[in-house]
């Protein structure tokens, strides 16, 4: 049942984009700049919302648009209603849905999907990734130097010291190629299956890697903070990649080696 709700939420809120999709909507800004929210995101969050309410009316839910709304239960869905809401105000494809369930503090079940694409990446702990059904797995590449990388930047704080800026440039002035789609949730899920080797980005929220996450590490991947240490969607920055290239990222991204 949790199942097949999670997935009928993620249809649900991606018939919301489809129907606002490259037509006329409301666009207001949040706090920050270029910190978009349209009225598509507002309808797909309340569908979301609406079909696991049906189904699980006492579960906690974290979302974006409506914050969280509290329970007394074990079970949290942890939502992003269009992830790469940038992307869809300009007519760009690649943008997503991302849901994650979160059990007694554990993500345990996530889906993303793109309906553009008609992509739909699935995984349930200790049971594998799927994209439409299909087992999907990371990548074999083993040289940092030969990967295909991918990135975002945040709107703020750009200029820290060892911020976004350097570590691009780190990796870019040796030839590796980093790419920047506009959807974490879509970058992790890309490293997932295989498409990238390695991401990484300094200011995500829960919902933007929650489910993506948990898509990476079912599909054999590894994913950690900037120090290495075990991921949590609560805290901001993220490395996932396939496992063989992590070590000489986290070095590159601390500045601690150069790569050859």
């Amino acid at each position: 049942m949790l199942k097949k709700t999670l997935l009928d939420a993620c249809k649900a809120g991606a018939a919301e984009i489809l129907r606002f999709y490259n037509r006329d909507f409301k666009v207001s800004n949040k706090e920050g700049i270029n910190n978009l929210v349209t009225e598509a995101d507002h309808a797909s969050e309340a569908a979301i919302i609406n079909v696991i309410k049906s189904n699980f009316p006492t579960h906690q839910i974290l979302s974006e648009e409506v914050g969280e709304l509290k329970q007394e239960s074990s079970y949290k869905w942890i939502i992003d209603p269009i992830d790469g809401t940038i992307n869809f105000a300009h007519g760009i494809p690649l943008n997503c849905i991302s849901i994650a369930i979160e059990h007694q503090q554990e993500i345990t079940m996530a889906a993303v999907y793109n309906p553009h694409l008609n992509e739909m990446f699935f995984a349930e702990k200790s049971k594998g990734a799927t994209l439409n059904d299909q087992p999907i797995s990371v990548s074999e590449q083993t040289q940092t130097i030969k990967a295909c990388l991918v990135t975002g930047f945040p709107y703020t704080y750009i200029n820290l010291p060892n911020g976004p800026l350097e570590i691009f440039e780190r990796f870019i002035r040796k030839g590796v190629p980093v790419r920047r789609l506009g959807s974490a949730a879509i970058d992790l899920c890309w490293v997932a299956c295989g498409r990238f080797d390695g991401f990484y980005e300094h200011k995500l929220e829960a919902w933007d890697s929650a489910a993506g996450y948990l898509i990476v590490e079912e599909a054999g991947g590894k994913v950690t903070d900037f120090n290495g240490a075990k991921f949590s969607p609560y805290q901001h920055r993220v490395l996932a990649t396939n496992g063989k290239i992590h070590n000489e990222m986290l070095g590159v991204i601390n500045n601690t080696i150069e790569l050859q």
